[in-house]
């Protein structure tokens, strides 16, 4: 029987334990247009009246996320003018990401009719950032502005009538306040997954279960979006388990990108990737009858190496985020099946080698169709690894080390990929 590896050191192990909790948290609807509708809701609460008018800043790729996908609780508005006005109206800026999850029905009128007749302005902001919004609002001779910057709920400045009622530092993509991300490792994942104890995280964890497989079942279940889950369990064998596997992932993304009002819990600000990561292990313990400590240690595994995969990446780029969750949980299944280093490892560069090259052109209902062939792409790493086969050093972006490898691909995405994220807001906005 193979000895239980040692344990991280403990300020190690601690800031795993810290990147987890702060990664896995819940959230209503595309993280982007909530994060509008936050700083809606903080903007109105600082300002003390309901806005006359809107001004909202933003940097590119939060237009590219916002645009196509149906803001939760607002009777099927879209849009980023649409966020600010559900945010201002009825949003609980205490709910944070969840902001609108307790708006009702009889609530939805009154949205709408706060969109037709309030000017919400909306210009794209003149930085480099990839996540930036500033968002200003007037009632007669009173004014507040928010800003968030480097991730969706880092609040830099609020200020009422000019007047700070908090700032921090310039955090910007740095993403101050986290946990530093760089000291992840494919290594430290795998000996961290088989030693935390499980106390630790097991609540975040079960949390990412249950609200991922409650919209996952309603996306199988409902009409929502293009039914990628569906038409992939009725087209094609229903049977197969790496089909089910897909079919899940895809569901959820289905129902989360047309308006479901169930949450998921997110991983890297972005409940698809959160999703992608964590339902397809699900599918696969199930099947495996694993038990529920295996099933949480191989979450770890995926939702961590999904991370190490985005930390070179960032939040936003011009590089499908569904990518890395789909390796991550690849990963996760590869644990599943008794595999440590070498299977991980192997499973991660295979992956990366196929699918690396996948476009993020924002948020809307295709993105469940990407969830599935990341999904796809991830399993078929694995099952390569299993057949004896690799993708070898030297060839295209692959490297020797599994670690140098996510390196090569966070700097073809958050670098070399620069461009393509601006002409494809040029082609989406119609430029």
């Amino acid at each position: 029987m193979t000895a239980k590896p040692t344990p991280l050191p403990s300020a190690m192990e601690d800031a795993y334990v810290r990147i987890l909790r702060e990664e896995l948290v819940p959230a209503m609807g595309c993280t982007e247009p909530i994060a509008v509708a936050y700083a809606a809701a903080r903007c109105r609460q600082a300002l003390g009246a309901l806005p006359q008018r809107c001004l909202l800043s933003v940097s590119g790729n939060l237009i590219k996320n916002v645009k196509s996908v149906i803001v939760p609780n607002t009777g099927g508005l879209k849009g980023l003018e649409a966020s600010v006005a559900a945010g201002a109206v009825a949003g609980d800026a205490d709910a944070v990401l969840e902001v609108v999850s307790r708006i009702t029905p009889d609530q939805y009128p009154d949205i709408a009719d706060y969109l037709a007749r309030h000017e919400i302005r909306v210009e794209l902001a003149d930085t480099d950032e990839t996540f930036y919004l500033e968002l200003t609002m007037w009632a007669g001779e009173h004014s507040a502005r928010v800003v968030i910057s480097g991730y969706h709920t880092n609040i830099v400045l609020l200020e009422k009538d000019g007047r700070p009622l908090f700032r921090s530092g310039d955090a910007g993509a740095q993403e101050g306040g986290l946990t530093d991300r760089s000291i992840l490792s494919v290594a430290d994942i795998l000996t961290f997954a088989d030693t935390v104890p499980l106390s630790r995280v097991a609540d975040v964890l079960e949390r990412q279960v249950a609200y991922n497989t409650a919209i996952a079942d309603e996306g199988l279940s409902g009409q929502w979006g293009a039914q990628v889950g569906r038409t992939l369990m009725t087209q094609y064998d229903s049977s197969d388990l790496v089909l089910r596997a897909k079919a899940y992932a895809a569901a959820g993304s289905d129902a989360r990108m047309s308006g479901c009002s169930l949450p998921v819990v997110i991983v890297s600000g972005s409940g698809n990737q959160g999703m992608t990561a964590s339902l397809p292990v699900v599918v696969f313990a199930r099947e495996l009858n694993k038990g529920h400590e295996e099933l949480l240690r191989a979450l770890i595994v995926a939702d961590l190496v999904t991370i190490h995969q985005k930390t070179g990446i960032g939040r936003l780029s011009a590089f499908c985020g569904a990518v890395s969750a789909g390796i991550g949980a690849a990963a996760g299944i590869a644990f599943l099946y008794g595999g440590r280093y070498e299977a991980v490892a192997h499973t991660v560069v295979n992956a990366l080698a196929i699918l690396s090259g996948m476009t993020c052109d924002g948020a809307k209902p295709s993105c469940a169709a990407k969830i599935a062939a990341a999904v796809d792409a991830g399993i078929f790493g694995l099952k390569l690894y299993l057949n004896g086969q690799q993708f070898y050093a030297g060839e295209g972006i692959v490297t020797k080390g599994v670690d140098k490898t996510i390196q090569n691909v966070g700097r073809m995405a958050r670098e070399g990929m620069r461009e393509t994220d601006r002409e494809i807001l040029r082609i989406m906005v119609g430029d």
